[in-house]
């Protein structure tokens, strides 16, 4: 069946869309930048960090670029002052609810979220800090496990059940409490389901999950991951 073209306008720019097409996805193939964290083309949208707020006419509630359909006449505002004030504010919450310390962290310089910070002016946290002392698992062979730097945007266990299929990697708890973990809260050294593809470390956007001995530079992929292309063109 075929979608139905709509048009709106983003940042004053009229564009035409199909219908279904999310706000992110209109908006980057008209060159209009918006940030997002937890996102990853290729993967089933999460909508869980709230980095790509927009704003819509009419309406007095934001929403994330990444999980709304557009509609025709739509008029989106990606960039203004609440926007900002938005976003720095999600990254001071990053920041503050792990042991999120760039100096003596294995992803300085190749870390998503340290970028995102000094993209959008964020150089202090102004709100109380966790430094949280959660078990580091480096059982395997091959991967660390630090639960202290995870910000939970779930792109690893996306990739792990929707690209490599095998579903090793989950969430336990909830909120600000939650921690990824191997099958059932095992060391990553007893799993039967892992296979060491290592594609939960090229995804992973900050220091959670590492190679060993690789400058994360060389294992973090800034550009859509070649598995995640090949499951596009399927």
């Amino acid at each position: 069946m075929n979608q139905k073209a709509v048009r709106l306008v983003i940042d004053g720019k009229e564009v035409s869309a199909q219908e279904g097409d999310t706000i992110l996805k209109v908006a980057t193939e008209n060159g209009i930048y918006i940030p997002t964290m937890c996102y990853l083309e290729g993967l089933s949208t999460l909508g869980g960090c709230r980095l790509c707020l927009v704003e819509t006419k009419g309406s007095a509630r934001l929403f994330p670029a990444c999980a709304t359909p557009v509609s025709d006449g739509m008029e989106i505002v990606t960039n203004s002052e609440k926007l900002m004030k938005y976003r720095k504010t999600v990254i001071e919450l990053l920041l503050s609810e792990r042991t999120h310390i760039c100096s003596v962290c294995v992803a300085n310089g190749s870390c998503e979220l340290q970028e995102m910070a000094t993209k959008l002016g964020v150089d202090h946290v102004g709100v109380a800090r966790e430094w949280t002392g959660y078990e580091i698992d480096s059982s395997h062979e091959r991967f660390v496990l630090d639960p202290n730097r995870c910000i939970l945007c779930t792109r690893c266990i996306r990739v792990c059940d929707e690209i490599e299929g095998v579903h090793t990697l989950d969430l336990m708890m909830r909120g600000k409490n939650s921690q990824i973990i191997i099958d059932l809260n095992e060391p990553w050294r007893s799993s039967h389901s892992c296979t060491s593809c290592s594609k939960c470390s090229a995804v992973c956007p900050v220091g959670a999950i590492y190679t060993k001995d690789k400058p994360v530079s060389e294992t973090k992929k800034k550009d859509l991951p070649e598995f995640v292309m090949e499951r596009r063109r399927r």
